[in-house]
């Protein structure tokens, strides 16, 4: 499933030049995957990219709330136009799967109170978009990334996933413009 609430058709939310800055999100309570994208056409460029952390020693409330005050701080300092998230696959374990749903619950609601535009991204969506096969490993997607973001240092495995989800977001936006 894909959302944006209509953003692709506001000219408001683009830059001077049509260039947008692209927030890649991959929730997770212990860590969240951040990846800052310059899309400008058809051209993708790296800003920056890293992990938000938690405390597993914190209760699950205080963890929450230090997840939303640091992607606060993150889109304050970065500006984005436009946010992207990867969407929730059940784990074998239900109490991982309702934290993550937690966790990525804090993240929307984070970038919607930004006043970003969300994008929401099936896993096996976003590693068909960005290694062509929805059931890619995660080392073929971070060598992918590698590729597609040259000179980009990856923070690490959380990173890299956000940033294919920022990048999912650019083709979405990029073929949504085309055909309107």
């Amino acid at each position: 499933m894909t959302s944006w609430r209509n953003w692709p058709d506001d000219p408001s939310r683009e830059r001077e030049g049509g260039l947008t800055l692209i927030l890649g999100l991959d929730p997770g309570l212990g860590t969240t995957g951040w990846g800052l994208i310059r899309a400008e056409g058809n051209r993708l460029s790296h800003m920056a990219n890293g992990q938000l952390k938690t405390r597993t020693a914190d209760p699950l409330p205080e963890r929450l709330a230090d997840l939303a005050r640091q992607l606060e701080a993150l889109i304050d300092e970065h500006q984005p136009d436009a946010a992207a998230v990867e969407e929730v696959f059940v784990n074998k374990n239900p109490q991982s799967t309702l934290k993550l749903g937690q966790a990525r619950g804090v993240v929307l609601m984070t970038a919607a109170r930004a006043g970003l535009q969300v994008g929401e991204y099936a896993a096996r969506l976003v590693k068909k978009a960005v290694v062509g096969t929805g059931g890619a490993e995660k080392p073929q997607v971070h060598a992918m990334i590698q590729r597609l973001l040259p000179g980009a240092q990856i923070a690490g495995p959380d990173a890299a996933d956000a940033l294919a989800v920022a990048i999912t977001h650019a083709h979405h936006l990029a073929t949504s413009r085309r055909i309107s």
